[in-house]
This record gives structure tokens, C-alpha cells and sequence, in this order.
């Protein structure tokens, strides 16, 4: 029997508050809309623009590849479905959902330990714009009757939205949370059961910072179950690499240190590596580009220049370095020819009817303002770019800090937080 908690876990779910209070202020700095995330932070805090900037990158590649999938799949006349592993506190689904005027943007399932999934549900449970939304959803899935909402998708066999912060779970007709531990492959296959997944529909498998904190011999199982189980699906993975350079080793040292080790790094230190666990998964094509690499050749330049004017930066070195450590892998199976790389990808363009709306302007308010250049709370101020909140939530795995040293130690300079190791 596993225990939700072990080890490092606790650790790296304690990362999740601060990872929050980033992306709010990224949002309301106008790099992204995220009306949702401001009910997951207790106390906002503007970061530097290094942070915000890091975060946004992130954002932008993800949502990129997710609107490039559920477009696909609908041109096809199918059903996309979503599953978060590791999903903490994001709003994703409820932010597309805002933006579709009330429509499920897909079908949702998010995972993650169960102390972490029964603070969203109480949350989720607590405030009318989230379970209001929740409710919305499911009207608009009923009034359209048994063959289906809005987007194509049908309903998990209830109108009915049922929140039990207790057990840490969601059941909604197009959303759903469940509390699971990866390292558990059963109980992983039970929620989406549950949740009314349909193994032949076009699948998003998203893993944001959590595979690389389990053990390889945990992790692989997970890459393979989903490779076995969906053959029409994308598995986007966005994690650490390179950790035998200067500040890779610095990365991996510090966040040991912090009771958060990389434990799947040595696995997969490089694109080629992700590639070839993708492979050996059972997904039929992979890639793998690095954070810098998609920021400059995957995301629209008027998107990015846009972003780029919201605020002052001048440290480029600094972001280049950050952005060559992390990286996106995409594995690909497309049995039914609903997913091709020329529409869904890094080499293919973004949708032509962008799916979300654009970020609003920034706000000067609380955690918008200010001058607090601080990381994610955990800016350890020791001459090194510092502790940034890692956050990735886990599922039975865990997220991360992520930081990495810039300077050399005893090189001076304040710490500030690494942006993407959340």
C-alpha cells in the first residue's frame, strides 16, 4: 500500500503557495489572463521580471500546444479530453471554460496528492466563480442533451456537479479532480474511468515538473501507461535537463538541498534522452525542444514582443541560461490520423481562432505593484539567482523548487527566484 506522503513529497507540495502567487503576478501584469488563480493565493506579490517572464514562456508554449490540440481534434469531429497529472492549483480548464462563454473548453481530468486536491475542492467548493462556472458548464451539457455539450464532448453519465473537499474530489460533467498517487497506475486508471474518459478520443497527457522528481523505475510506468492506453494522444512533459553543467549542477545540488531531489534527471538529462523514454513508452514519435529554442521559434513574435514591452529587463544572460535548463517533450500517437505534426506541434502554426482570450491590461493593485523583486518566497539572497517556487504539483510524485545558481557562490547580488520550476 502506498502512503500519499513519503519523503520528499511534503516538500515539494509545500512549494504550491508560492508557485501561485507568481503566476498572479504575471497575470496581473498583463502577461497572460488568468481571472481564476487570484482565488488560490492568500496573499499576492509582484515578482521581477525575470519571474513573470519565465512564467510566461512556460504559458505560452503549453497553452500554444493545447489549442493547437483541442482545434485539431475538433476539425476532426471528436472528442478531446485533457488529463493534468500533477495539477496543483491550475485553472486552465476554468480560465478556457471563462473564455469559451461557459462552454467546456474539453473534457478535464486533474490529479494530485490528495492533500493537495482537497484544498482546491474546498476552495473550488467555497467561491461562486468556480463552482458557479462548474454549474454552468453542466446546464449547458444537459440543455444539450444526451449526445453532448457544445464542443462535441458527452457527459461522465451525470448532469450533476458533486464536490467532497474531504475526499479531496470533483466529479462534474466535463471536469473532474481525483486525488491520486502516480507511483498507483490503478488508481490513476480508475479516475479516468470515472471521470468518463474515452481511451479512443484525442488525449492530452500534460506533466508540468513532476515525472523528474520520481524515480525513473516509478516514472517510466507512467509514460508507458499513457502511450498503451491512448493511441490518439500527446504526452507534453516540461521539466529540468542538462545537469552536468556549471549551473545544472548547482540546480540539482540546491534543490536536494531543499529536500526536493531530481531523482529522474540522471535519466533524462538531455532532449535525446527524453526522446528515447517517450520511445520506449510506446509513443509512436517524439520530440524535444528547450524552453529558449520555443521561445524563439515556436511562439508568434507579435505574441512575444507584446510581452516583452510590459516591463524593463536587462538580464538576458541570465534568461537564455534559465531557459537552455528546461525543456518540453512531446510524444505523439496518431493512430487515427486526428493529430499530425503539421497541426499540432512545434513546427506547426498556431491556431487561426486563438481559443483564449487575450491577457488583460496590468493592473497596479495588490501583488501587481511595488517594487519586490523576490523570487517565490524562498529567495535564499546568496549571490545566486535563487530558490524559485518549484511547483508541479506532483501527483504521488512531486513538483519542485526551481533555482539554480547564476553567479558563482560569494559572487554578491541579491537572490531572486528562477522563473519556470514551478
Amino acid at each position: 500500500m502506498l502512503r500519499s506522503v513519503e519523503g520528499s513529497d511534503v516538500q515539494v507540495q509545500g512549494t504550491n503557495d508560492d508557485a501561485q502567487v507568481s503566476k498572479l503576478s504575471c497575470s496581473r501584469m498583463g502577461y497572460f489572463r488568468d481571472e481564476f488563480i487570484q482565488y488560490f493565493v492568500r496573499r499576492a506579490s509582484r515578482r521581477s521580471p525575470l519571474i513573470n517572464r519565465g512564467y510566461y514562456s512556460r504559458y505560452a508554449a503549453l497553452r500554444q500546444l493545447l489549442e493547437q490540440f483541442i482545434t485539431a481534434a475538433r476539425a476532426a469531429g471528436k472528442q478531446p479530453q485533457v488529463l493534468v497529472l500533477g495539477a496543483g492549483f491550475d485553472t486552465t480548464w476554468f480560465q478556457m471554460a471563462r473564455d469559451g462563454g461557459g462552454v467546456a473548453p474539453y473534457r478535464c481530468l486533474e490529479v494530485d496528492f490528495k492533500e493537495v486536491t482537497q484544498r482546491k475542492a474546498a476552495i473550488i467548493a467555497k467561491e461562486p466563480a468556480l463552482h458557479g462556472l462548474l454549474q454552468q458548464v453542466a446546464v449547458a451539457v444537459a440543455e444539450a442533451g444526451a449526445g453532448g455539450a457544445a464542443d462535441g464532448s458527452s457527459s461522465n453519465g451525470t448532469g450533476a456537479v458533486h464536490i467532497d473537499a474531504a475526499a479531496g474530489s470533483v466529479h462534474s460533467p466535463c471536469y473532474s479532480l481525483a486525488p491520486v498517487d502516480l507511483r498507483d497506475l490503478g488508481a490513476l486508471e480508475a479516475a479516468a474511468a470515472a471521470a468518463g474518459f474515452d481511451t479512443q478520443a484525442p488525449t492530452y497527457v500534460l506533466s508540468e515538473c513532476v515525472l523528474v522528481y520520481m524515480d525513473p523505475g516509478q516514472s517510466s510506468p507512467v509514460v508507458g501507461w499513457a502511450g498503451r492506453t491512448f493511441p490518439n494522444a500527446l504526452m507534453a512533459i516540461y521539466e529540468q535537463i542538462r545537469p552536468d553543467d556549471a549551473f545544472g549542477r548547482q540546480m540539482v545540488s540546491n534543490l536536494a538541498e531543499r529536500g526536493c531531489p531530481l531523482k529522474g534527471l540522471p535519466a533524462t538529462p538531455t532532449l535525446e534522452a527524453h526522446c528515447a523514454r517517450l520511445a520506449a513508452g510506446g509513443w509512436g514519435a517524439a520530440d524535444a525542444r528547450s524552453m529558449d529554442t520555443l521561445y524563439k521559434s515556436f511562439l508568434p513574435p507579435e505574441e512575444r514582443q507584446r510581452a516583452e514591452r510590459l516591463e524593463i529587463f536587462d538580464e538576458l544572460e541570465e534568461w537564455h541560461m534559465i531557459q537552455e535548463h528546461y525543456c518540453i517533450a512531446l510524444g505523439r500517437n496518431d493512430r487515427d490520423g486526428v493529430l499530425p505534426p503539421a497541426s499540432v506541434g512545434f513546427d506547426a502554426p498556431p491556431p487561426a481562432q486563438r481559443l483564449s482570450l487575450p491577457a488583460l491590461p496590468p493592473q497596479m493593485g495588490p501583488g501587481a505593484g511595488g517594487a519586490g523583486a523576490g523570487g517565490a518566497g524562498l529567495s535564499l539572497g546568496l549571490g545566486m539567482l535563487g530558490l524559485g517556487q518549484g511547483r508541479g504539483a506532483g501527483a504521488g510524485t512531486g513538483a519542485g523548487l526551481g533555482m539554480g545558481l547564476l553567479r558563482p557562490p560569494g559572487a554578491g547580488g541579491g537572490g531572486r527566484g528562477l522563473p519556470n520550476a514551478d
